[in-house]
C-alpha cells in the first residue's frame, strides 16, 4: 500500500473511510459527510452509532463516477491500539473488494485536535490488514487488488505532525508483520539459528551492530543455563546480541532481554500434548526484543539500546537435563532444576546476568512468554509487571496507557524468596508449589541482576499470541514492540 498526505478529497480517490469515535459531535461529523454524499443526514444517524468496528456505506456519484464512503465506528474512548485494530479488521474482512485507490479522511471533525496518533494508528492498522498469515500454504489464491493506493487528509495546519505519524505507521507494520511471521512460524521453520539470521539481516539493512555466539562461543562464556536447557535438542542454541548507537550521544542505555524458546516440549517435564503446538511462540520475548531494535534504529533514537536473546529448543533426549539436575549459571551460581518445563528463567538468568556485566544498562527490561500462572492470574487483557523501581514502573503504565499494551503489577515482596530455596545448590527454579507461580518466577530471576536498580520483568504468556479475527487459532500479536518504543521515546522527552 502506497500512501500520500493531501488536504482534500481528489478524483482518483474511490471510497474514502472516514473513522469515528462514539463521544465525538457525531452531529456535526454525520451533516459534513452527508453534505458530500447528498444524501439525508437522518437517514445516516438512524443507521449509523459509531460503535466499535461498526461500518457504514454510503454509495454517491461525484463527476460521473461512482464513489463510497465508510464510516467506520472507533467506539468510546479509543486508544491508539483500538484505533488501530478497528482499520485492521476493516481491511481484513474487504481486501478483496476494496478499490485500489483509497482516502483516509480527517477533515470532518472526526479526530482528536492533533490527529497524529490517529494517523499512525489508522496507516498501521490498514497495513496490518493486508496480512497474510498463510506463510506455507501451497494454493493462494489472489483475490481482489494486491496493490492499493491511499491518500490521507489532514488540514494544512497538520502536515507535519501527520507526515511523520503516516511514516511510523508503515514502519510500525513494516516490523510487526516480520515479527508476526517469526512468531507464527512453526518449530521446523524458527530454529536459533533463523532468529538469529533475522537480526543479522535486520542489522544489515538499518545500521545496528548484531553479534550471534554459537555453541562453541556459549560453551566459553560460560552460559550454563542456556546450554542445559539446549541439551534435549539437535539445534544449537545461539545467544543474540543486538547493539544499536546513535551517531551522536546517547542520552541512556537500554538493556532488553528476550526469551527465545524456539519450541517447549517442558523437557523431560513434558507438557500435555493438548495445546503443545503453541509452543512454537514460546520466544514472544524474543520477537518483542528484535522488533524493538529494529525500531529504534529506524527512528534514529538518541539512546544506547541493547538487545540480548538466548535462544534454543527445550526438547526430549537421553540427555536431557533432568529434574533434580544441578547446573551453573553465566553469573556463577547453582541452580537446582526442579521442573525442566521451567526453562524460560533459566535463559533468562544468563541473558540477565550478561546484560548488566557488560554493558551495565540504565534500565534492564526483560520479555518472556513465561508462566501460565501468570495467564491465570490476568488472563489474556494483560502482561504482568514485577519491577524494583516504582519511577520505572510508572512510565511504563504511562506508556501503557497510550498505547493499549497492557502491564499489571504483581508484588516482588522476598516473602516469596524461600519458596527457591535448594538443599542442594545455590537455589530452584521452580518451588513445587502450584500457587503464587509467575511472582516466584519473578524472584528467581532478580537474583541475577546483581541488584540493578531500575529493573522490570514483563511475564508476556497472555499477550505474545491472541484468539482474533485475523487466524483460526491463536495468533502473533507482536505485544511489547510498541508499548516499549513509546516508553523509550518519553525517556528522550524528558531529557530534551
Amino acid at each position: 500500500m502506497h500512501f500520500s498526505l493531501l488536504h482534500q478529497a481528489t478524483p482518483s480517490t474511490e471510497a474514502l473511510i472516514v473513522p469515528i469515535a462514539q463521544k465525538t459531535d457525531l452531529d456535526t461529523i454525520l451533516s459534513l459527510v452527508a453534505e458530500q454524499a447528498g444524501v439525508p443526514v437522518d437517514l445516516i444517524k438512524n443507521d449509523f452509532k459509531a460503535a466499535a468496528k461498526e461500518v457504514h456505506t454510503l454509495y454517491f456519484t461525484e463527476k460521473n463516477q461512482s464513489k463510497r464512503i465508510f464510516l467506520l465506528g472507533l467506539g468510546e474512548a479509543p486508544r491508539t491500539l483500538d484505533v488501530l485494530n478497528a482499520l485492521r479488521s476493516f481491511v481484513f474482512k474487504r481486501k478483496a473488494s476494496l478499490p485500489a485507490n483509497l482516502g483516509l479522511s480527517f477533515l470532518f471533525k472526526n479526530a482528536p485536535e492533533n490527529p497524529a496518533p490517529w494517523v499512525e494508528a489508522c496507516v498501521n492498522g490498514l497495513l496490518l490488514g493486508l496480512y497474510d498469515i498463510g506463510l506455507y500454504k501451497t494454493d493462494k489464491k489472489q483475490e481482489g487488488n494486491t496493490e492499493f493506493r491511499c491518500e490521507v487528509l489532514v488540514d494544512k495546519s497538520h502536515k507535519a505532525s501527520a507526515t511523520e505519524a503516516m511514516q511510523l505507521g508503515e514502519a510500525f507494520a513494516h516490523t510487526h508483520s516480520q515479527i508476526f511471521d517469526l512468531v507464527n512460524a512453526p518449530a521446523n521453520k524458527k530454529t536459533p539459528q533463523v532468529l538469529a539470521d533475522w537480526a543479522i539481516n535486520s542489522g544489515k539493512q538499518y545500521g545496528y551492530k548484531v553479534e550471534v555466539f554459537d555453541e562453541k562461543k556459549i560453551q566459553e562464556l560460560g552460559l550454563h543455563a542456556l546450554i542445559a536447557v539446549n541439551r534435549g535438542s539437535e539445534r544449537p542454541p545461539t545467544f543474540i546480541v543486538m547493539e544499536y548507537k546513535p551517531k551522536g550521544k546517547a542520552l541512556r542505555t537500554i538493556g532488553l532481554v528476550g526469551k527465545g524458546v524456539t519450541f517447549d516440549t517442558g523437557g523431560l517435564s513434558i507438557k500435555p500434548s493438548t495445546n503443545m503446538h503453541f509452543m512454537k511462540s514460546d520466544m514472544g520475548g524474543a520477537a518483542a526484543v528484535l522488533g524493538t531494535l529494529e525500531m529504534a534504529a529506524k527512528l534514529k533514537l538518541p539512546l544506547h539500546v541493547v538487545g540480548l536473546i538466548p535462544a534454543t529448543e527445550n526438547s526430549v533426549d537421553a540427555i536431557s537435563t533432568k529434574p533434580g539436575d544441578v547446573i551453573g549459571s553465566y553469573l556463577g551460581k547453582t541452580i537446582e532444576v526442579i521442573d525442566t518445563d521451567a526453562e524460560g528463567r533459566l535463559i533468562l538468568a544468563d541473558g540477565l546476568a550478561y546484560a548488566v556485566k557488560h554493558y551495565k544498562p540504565d534500565v534492564l527490561v526483560d520479555l518472556a512468554t513465561l508462566t501460565g500462572s501468570c495467564i491465570r492470574t490476568l488472563g489474556t487483557y494483560a502482561g504482568g509487571l514485577f519491577s524494583n523501581n516504582d519511577e520505572l514502573v510508572g512510565k511504563l503504565y504511562a506508556s501503557c496507557d497510550r498505547t493499549g499494551e497492557r502491564l499489571w503489577r504483581l508484588p516482588l515482596w522476598d516473602d516469596y524468596k524461600k519458596e527457591l530455596k535448594s538443599d542442594v545448590a545455590d537455589l530452584k527454579n521452580f518451588s513445587g508449589n502450584p500457587s503464587a507461580g509467575a511472582i516466584t518466577a519473578a524472584k528467581f530471576l532478580e537474583e541475577f541482576i546483581e541488584k540493578h536498580p531500575a529493573w522490570a520483568h514483563m511475564d508476556i504468556a497472555g499477550m505474545a499470541v491472541a484468539d482474533s479475527e485475523f487466524a483460526l487459532q491463536k495468533s502473533a500479536t507482536g505485544f511489547g514492540v510498541r508499548l516499549l518504543i513509546d516508553y523509550m521515546k518519553g525517556l528522550i522527552a524528558e531529557t530534551a
